[in-house]
């Protein structure tokens, strides 16, 4: 059987959320109690992967969810009893109908031997389960047909005519018909040499639309008559439906439902008797349908990542063709324009946030795939544990959410391997014999922060301090505060591990969460108390394309500071620096916050004005200030990276194009402050600071 391409390409899309649906409601049968709901669910989702696969051609895919779906039948039935084995067994079967998938829509060979062996697992626990889908047989797809026939003016359809159309299209499939009467106006209005009547009718066969068209030509000639055609992906015993509402009743084939008598009403007057209006036609009760286009909460439309990528990218233009504009209308001075620019501003602003809703996605869908890792990861290492996850609704921009996967892999790969233990170990310690992670997120202003909490035995501060002495990262006399111990842990190749195990043990995975979390420009704090367990915060921002910014001036040099974590600006007078002795620290009401000179930091030259400005701003442990010259304003940015020749530089995170043509770096806040920590003089060495301040003077 060839596979219909469009329904193909349907079938493809709803296969692989149900597949997703099919592990979820696996997993919360495993670790919960068995619902009776839930397992008809599971079942409903198998059924339905089985007959929309024959539908659209995927006959091995319809074959082999027959088994599996004859298991499920026979567990909520009470003949089989839900186990551990069930559980492994619809989790494998659920990734084969993925391998299935794949190969057919590649043109590749179905996976043979894994198949056999599942199917032969299958019919062990269901004799049943061997035999082959009776609905995998079909050859043509079904379609819908859904034909109106409104007679014309002074035209009329005989009942014989009726009645043959009527037997014809019966002979290709299940047929409904029904009689609107709704346009019949009152007896004393009523025109005989017209028919108000309109007829539909409702068939679902494998025939095509030309085969069925033909049925209509001995009455096309005297009505208006419209055709519609669609793909049907269901079976017309009433089997569930994919790709459409569900009928609030079951379709009722129109051979079993008894003639319905439409007749015309009596004439109150003597006079010409008008001609049959009603004839007498087999007519069957049909379910009301939703419309597609009712604009429900369910309507969705799919568009390409790439699509909206360009979207994005010429919203950013839009934005900087707004920004060249205002500053136009600011250097004219001129009323009109200045209105019209503002209006314009306040539609850009509008179009972009809603662009960038688009892409805004839940974490719910990343969060579900965990369950499954910790799932089989806990049975290969001989531990119990469960997943919990939290804020499953808060969104992030797709392009966050795609780079974000990698990072948390191994960060929970992490807490099952080294951070819950054994049960043994747990019970003897008192604690519950199954661990648990929890997962979570949660929105902070124009941040994402996603925790990984476990309850194992937390980090080993001993364990990374040796480990450091050791690789000769720290000196035997060193004392690092705990906080800062815990980060060496993200350097490549570090481990505390004393074996390697198929999980980890490596020292590959938290390198690779220090790189995927600095390319998104997010931060990692963690905390733990020793037998406790340990929690890690992921501070992400909500995207990577365009910002609020603040537009600050240094040396003649402009630079964007994100304003999401901006609280304030205070001025600081030269006296105040005398007067703290170069401890680089202002008082603002009462509170003394540290600052950074971005002069200082980026080498800069030339007379400094007669007050420089302080911004501060939030961050982890406390706020922060870079001192600059000038503040200039709020500023729509648009991030564009800097290249290779940059990836190096850990203060600046990217570059905009300004409103006359320059460009400004964007600046990293965090790396600011962290190469300021790290060094006695801001960014040493000599050679770091000039190819930074080089690439400030070169902008042009």
């Amino acid at each position: 059987m060839e596979k219909n391409e469009s329904g193909g390409d349907l079938f493809l899309m709803e296969c692989e959320q149900l597949l997703a649906q099919v592990e979820e409601l696996t997993l919360d049968l495993d670790h919960g109690q068995q619902d009776a709901e839930e397992l008809n669910q599971l079942f409903r989702i198998f059924h339905t992967i089985k007959g929309s696969g024959a539908m659209a051609g995927f006959d091995d895919v319809a074959a082999f969810t027959h088994g599996v779906e004859t298991v499920l039948d026979d567990v909520r039935s009470g003949r089989l009893a839900w186990s551990a084995e069930i559980v492994e067994l619809v989790l494998a079967s659920k990734d084969h109908i993925e391998a299935l998938v794949v190969a057919a829509a590649e043109g590749a060979p179905a996976p043979q031997r894994a198949q056999a062996e599942l199917v032969a697992r299958l019919a062990a626990l269901a004799p049943g389960a061997a035999a082959p889908a009776p609905c995998a047989v079909r050859e043509k797809p079904l379609h819908r047909y859904q034909a109106r026939l409104c007679p014309q003016a002074g035209a009329w359809i005989t009942d014989d005519a009726l009645l043959a159309l009527s037997a014809d299209l019966a002979r290709l499939g299940d047929l409904t018909v029904t009689i609107d009467d709704a346009g019949v106006p009152p007896l004393d209005e009523l025109d005989p040499a017209r028919c108000s009547l309109i007829w539909s009718l409702e068939l679902i066969s494998d025939e095509t639309l030309e085969e069925v068209r033909d049925r209509f030509i001995f009455v096309e000639s005297d009505a208006e008559l419209t055709l519609e055609d669609e793909l049907f992906f269901g079976a017309p015993d009433g089997a569930f439906v994919l790709f459409d509402a569900l009928p609030d009743a079951p379709l009722t084939p129109p051979t079993a439902a008894p003639a319905e008598e439409v007749a015309a009403p009596a004439a109150a007057e003597p006079g010409p008797a008008p001609a049959p209006v009603a004839p007498r036609v087999p007519v069957a009760p049909v379910a009301p349908r939703a419309s597609r286009a009712s604009g429900g909460a369910d309507a969705m439309v799919r568009v390409s990542a790439e699509k909206l990528d360009r979207l994005v990218d010429l919203v950013g233009e839009l934005v900087i063709g707004r920004s060249r504009l205002a500053q136009v209308s600011s250097r004219l001075r001129d009323a009109e324009l200045g209105g019209t620019v503002e209006e314009l501003e306040r539609l850009v602003v509008e179009l972009r946030e809603s662009v960038l809703g688009i892409r805004m996605m839940a974490l719910g869908s990343t969060f579900s795939r965990f369950k499954r890792l910790v799932h089989d990861l806990s049975g290969q290492l001989g531990k119990q544990i469960d997943l919990v996850t939290a804020g499953a609704e808060t969104e992030i921009d797709k392009s966050v959410l795609d780079q974000l996967v990698d990072p948390l892999l191994h960060l929970i790969r992490n807490a099952v391997d080294h951070g819950i233990e054994p049960g043994e170990e747990r019970r003897a310690l008192g604690k519950p014999e199954r661990g648990t992670i929890r997962l979570s997120a949660r929105h902070e202003g124009q941040h994402v922060v996603i925790t990984i909490e476990d309850d194992g035995k937390g980090l080993d501060a001993d364990a990374i301090r040796a480990k450091a002495i050791q690789r000769g990262l720290i000196s035997p006399e060193q004392r690092l505060p705990r906080a800062e111990l815990y980060k060496l842990i993200f350097l490549p190749g570090f481990s505390t591990a004393r074996e390697v195990t198929g999980v980890s043990g490596r020292g590959v995975g938290m390198d690779v969460v220090k790189r995927g979390l600095d390319a998104l420009r997010g931060t990692v704090t963690i905390a733990s108390e020793p037998g406790h367990g340990a929690t890690l915060s992921l501070r992400l921002p909500l995207t990577l394309a365009i910002i609020d910014g603040l537009l600050v001036e240094v040396a003649g040099t402009r630079y964007i500071m994100p304003l999401a974590a901006v609280t304030e600006t205070v001025e600081l007078p030269p006296e105040d620096r005398r007067r703290h002795n170069g401890r680089r620290a202002v008082v603002v009401r009462g509170e003394l916050v540290p600052y950074v000179s971005l002069r200082d930091a980026f080498g800069a030259t030339g007379a400094e004005p007669a007050a420089e400005k302080v911004v501060i701003f939030q961050r982890e442990g406390g706020r922060v200030g870079l001192v600059v010259d000038r503040v200039l304003g709020e500023h729509q940015t648009v991030i564009q990276p800097l290249g290779r020749m940059y990836q190096s530089v850990d203060v600046v995170s990217g570059a905009t194009i300004l409103g006359d043509g320059r460009v400004a770096l964007i600046l990293d806040v965090a790396g600011i402050v962290r190469a300021d920590a790290e060094r006695s003089e801001p960014l040493r060495p000599a050679a770091r600071r000039g190819a930074i301040a080089g690439l400030a003077q070169g902008l042009p």
